[in-house]
């Protein structure tokens, strides 16, 4: 057996996988000091009674064939035979802290190819290939990643949303039978964000066992965590397909999105830890080593009302704001005067832009921005030149109605001729200008959607990657922005060709506290575009302060939503001070390490930043509601250096009333704030400092610098 034990090992975290007769993982779990693979032989299993007679391993495939009676990581046939695999292991190869396994089922006619690779961040990435090894097709109908959990792995903590409230979080109990989570929109959606966490009971941001897996992929979806009749927890994800969508022609692979998986000892800090350093070293990219630029975007502005010379003159205000990268947003091409028509009709507005765009590019460039612009190549509306040319270019199956989103359809990427337009038009736009930045929006799901007769989400979803893919390759300067309605399609394989994300279309500043931390749990700051928008949310309609606005926006990509022409000069002054706050504080916000913090109320919602030397650290404390209690609890900062002084500051807050009606003494300000105070790394940590009584939906920013 010793032979068949291999090991993928990191400083924090080890993988123990037994290759043979069949591959299956024995450990996954904290950092063995002191591992040798005889140490396996302590989890031979013994045999149940009242079950079958020999021993059930959970493979990597989870095969129904075993006898496993879970949910199998593998289902389909051909044509009614070979349905039942079991994958034998006939070759291994390890290299480093990867691994490759092949395994084959010579009855079926099929070979699994499960690639696994252990990172120095403590991520483990997964993925399964299936390939076809005679003359007729195997209809595939599930092909799933399974990781086996620990048996202490009772809780289990996973996302629901919708449009204008994403990422947002729940727990239960899992102690029998499983839970499930499944997308059919066509994009990943901001219903059922695809991850989910499991871990010891109770666990937080700051203690308990969690192992977290996300799945790599921008269409549909299922993860699983269930629990087996004998006791032993398993989490799965796949990509789902529709009914009649994937087989597999003999000699062909089909592989499964990756699966990105983390263990952690430290709770979910830990966890996001290792997610977001995994991303820095491995996928996020940008055209050029520089800060991320501070946006204004003009939708929530000036929606489809465009004017050249209004819109150089909401530039001069931006680049007097601080703003770095200006974007028209929708409404620039022909015929766009609302959203119910010219979506496919990818040229210039002349009527709009009688001399073209560059008047109003160059007019940015020269006020020392950068240049951005909206587009949404995925759509057609009926009322547009192309669907009258092209009715046919629309992704649907023959002989039913295809209802419209936001009043438009969706282009069949699947149909070269559709491809090659989007192509050339896209190339038009990004080659005769010289464009930054793209924000590249999706707004709406796929409904029956089907090419040449058959299911075709999968098939789109791949061809959009294509398509994003090859612009990527022709113009390496611009960057693009994931927009799907917001945070509708937001995961780490999109995140392969793109350099941000849009998390949501509402900017009410109290509804992003929980948008944002739901994101910050796979996603670190420099890919979550925030911006503050207008004084008055025009998703909502709630209104909040400047400050409030500020502070929300600062912990991610910053940028404003609005005509800056139009706001007076309280507000102004804001935008300048956040604009200039984050610039200050950007290179910690991008690069450190994020902590969010437990807070023994819930109405009190805390998290941090301290850079990778642990000499800068940056703390905001949000009132989301009334607080429970008369006093606020105290502020711990975790991540400083336990040996170091630090100075604490209060970089801003709102206008704390200390008085009442009639002058009648409210409240009085912890010492800390009276006077500066220098404090050991060791007490902030452990004792923390208090906390000034905050109004409802108010924030308070706190930096510590080491001395």
């Amino acid at each position: 057996m010793q032979d068949s034990i291999l090991r993928l090992t990191s400083p924090t975290t080890d993988v123990v996988i037994k290759t043979h007769p069949f591959a299956e993982i024995v450990y996954w779990g904290p950092h063995l000091h002191h591992f040798s693979p005889q140490d396996a032989q302590s989890l031979i299993r013994p045999v149940a009674n009242g079950r079958l007679d020999v021993d059930i391993p959970l493979t990597l495939m989870a095969e129904l064939g075993h006898g496993l009676f879970g949910a199998p990581g593998i289902e389909g046939h051909r044509q009614g035979l070979d349905g039942s695999p079991v994958f034998k292991t006939v070759a291994v190869e390890q290299q480093c802290q990867s691994l490759s396994i092949t395994a084959e089922d010579e009855h079926a006619g099929l070979r699994l190819t499960s690639e696994l690779a252990l990172d120095e961040s403590g991520v483990l990435v997964v993925r399964h290939g299936l390939t076809n090894l005679r003359e007729q097709p195997w209809q595939v109908d599930r092909l799933a990643v399974t990781l086996p959990v620990s048996e202490r792995a009772k809780e289990v903590m996973a996302f629901h949303g919708r449009w204008i409230r994403e990422f947002q979080p729940h727990r239960l109990t899992l102690e029998h039978d499983s839970f499930v989570i499944e997308n059919r929109r066509g994009r990943t959606s901001h219903e059922h964000f695809p991850a989910l966490m499991t871990g010891t009971p109770a666990f937080s941001e700051m203690h308990g066992d969690v192992w977290g897996v996300h799945l790599g992929w921008s269409g549909n979806h299922r993860l699983r965590a269930e629990v087996k009749t004998d006791g032993r927890r398993y989490v799965q994800a796949e990509a789902l397909y529709l009914p009649g969508e994937m087989a597999i022609a003999e000699g062909d692979t089909l592989w499964t999105p990756k699966l990105y998986a983390s263990y952690s000892a430290q709770g979910l800090n830990g966890m996001s830890q290792q997610f977001h350093r995994y991303l820095r070293d491995n996928i996020i990219r940008f055209p050029e080593n520089k800060p991320r630029p501070v946006h204004l975007n003009t939708w929530e502005g000036i929606y489809f009302n465009h004017d050249p010379e209004y819109i150089m003159r909401m530039a001069d205000e931006a680049a007097a704001l601080g703003v770095e990268r200006f974007i028209i947003d929708d409404g620039w091409f022909k015929g766009r005067n609302d959203d119910h028509a010219a979506l496919g009709d990818w040229t210039l507005d002349e009527k709009k832009y009688p001399n073209g765009l560059m008047p109003v590019i160059n007019h940015v460039k020269n006020l020392g921005m950068e240049f951005g612009i909206w587009v949404e190549p995925e759509m057609i509306n009926p009322d547009s030149d192309l669907y009258r040319a092209h009715p046919d270019w629309v992704l649907a199956l023959p002989g039913y109605p295809q209802a419209t989103g936001r009043h438009q359809l969706v282009l069949n990427l699947n149909i070269p001729e559709a491809f090659e337009y989007l192509l050339e038009r896209m190339s038009w736009l990004l080659g005769e200008h010289p464009v930054d930045y793209v924000k590249w929006d999706m707004n709406r799901e796929l409904v029956q959607p089907g090419h040449l007769g058959k299911a075709a989400a999968d098939a789109q979803t791949r061809q959009y990657y294509c398509l994003l893919e090859t612009l990527g390759q022709r113009f390496p300067q611009v960057e693009f922005e994931s927009c799907s309605s917001g945070g509708g399609r937001i995961d780490y394989e999109v995140l392969t060709r793109c350099h941000r994300f849009w998390a949501s279309d509402n900017n009410d500043a109290l509804e992003r506290n929980t948008i944002q931390r739901g994101m910050s749990y796979f996603f670190p700051p420099e890919v979550m575009g925030a911006h503050i928008g207008h004084h008055k949310c025009h998703a909502t309609f709630r209104q909040h302060s400047i400050e409030f606005r500020g502070l929300t926006a600062l912990f991610g990509h910053m940028g404003l939503e609005l005509d800056p022409l139009t706001v007076d000069e309280h507000e102004r002054e804001g935008y300048r001070r956040y604009a200039a706050l984050h610039k200050q504080w950007r290179e910690v916000i991008h690069h450190g390490t994020q902590w969010r913090v437990d807070m023994p109320d819930a109405s009190t919602q805390a998290q941090g930043i301290v850079s990778e030397d642990q000499r800068q650290g940056l703390f905001i404390v949000s009132q989301l509601a009334m607080p429970d209690y008369t006093l606020m609890m105290p502020l711990r900062m975790p991540g400083l250096a336990a040996d170091a002084q630090y100075r604490i500051t209060l970089l801003d807050h709102p206008n704390i009333r200390l008085t009442g009606e009639g002058g009648h003494t409210m409240r009085k300000l912890p010492a800390w704030m009276e006077a500066p105070q220098t404090v050991s790394g060791e007490w902030l940590m452990q004792a923390g400092i208090v906390l000034p009584i905050l109004d409802p939906e108010t924030a308070i920013l706190i930096g510590v610098e080491r001395v």
